[in-house]
């Protein structure tokens, strides 16, 4: 019997679904503690998302630590251990492939403050309140 063809709409929804359980697997590394370092054992990581390459074979890993403290320093140090969370991975989920991980810092939160910040400046809060007021008459 024939494999189904992939429409690009079943291939993300598989892409999301590798990616949220590769986040579940390095989160649950970092919350009990299984990487030695005295570096992530001092700092509570977030692991935010993680974007999976069409073919499963590299994942992008956006983190974050708590009040964004020493984010250099923390992604230095998870870098530094990527080995043994491809290891992990790779073993907890059963793919065929390893997949290379690839930390970066998740820089979404910036900006969504940097918005929330432009939204607050009187003068772009007086000019959508104008634009409401024209628009309800």
């Amino acid at each position: 019997m024939a494999r189904p063809t992939a429409t690009p709409e079943t291939r993300s929804v598989r892409l999301l679904k590798v990616g949220e359980q590769v986040r579940h697997v390095i989160s649950e590394i970092l919350a009990r503690q299984m990487v030695h370092d005295p570096i992530l054992a001092a700092h509570s990581v977030s692991i935010t998302e993680v974007r999976m390459s069409p073919d499963l074979r590299h994942a992008t890993v956006f983190a974050k630590p708590l009040l964004g403290q020493d984010e250099e320093i923390v992604l230095k140090a998870l870098r530094t251990h990527t080995a043994y969370f491809q290891k992990e991975v790779a073993g907890k989920l059963k793919m065929r492939f390893a997949a290379k991980i690839k930390f970066l810092n998740d820089e979404s939160f910036d900006e969504a403050s940097r918005i929330d910040a432009l939204l607050s400046d009187p003068r772009v809060r007086r000019d959508v309140e104008s634009d409401e007021g024209e628009g309800g008459e």
